[in-house]
């Protein structure tokens, strides 16, 4: 039993450390009480995934500038009609 306990305990480790550790930096992050519990409300989720949540949108907002100077300049040859009939 101790045997199996401490192999699947290493193993978890091994595995973390593989996985999350590898792709994931631990950072710091000083923010006002305030920014934090609003924007923890608007997302609904706990601190780490709200920073990520927001970090991801800010990661995403260039695309989304590059996107709004397409708006107008790019011709589809589909209509919006041609699309519903689709699904």
């Amino acid at each position: 039993m101790v045997t199996r306990g401490y192999r699947t305990e290493c193993w978890y480790k091994v595995r973390y450390y593989q996985t999350v550790m590898e792709r994931a930096r631990k950072i710091t992050v000083e923010i006002s009480p305030e920014l934090l519990d609003k924007a923890q409300r608007a997302t609904g989720l706990g601190v780490t995934q709200t920073v990520r949540t927001g970090l991801q949108l800010v990661a995403a907002s260039e695309t989304y500038a590059k996107l709004s100077r397409l708006r107008g300049k790019v011709c589809f040859t589909r209509t919006s009609a041609d699309l519903k009939v689709d699904r």
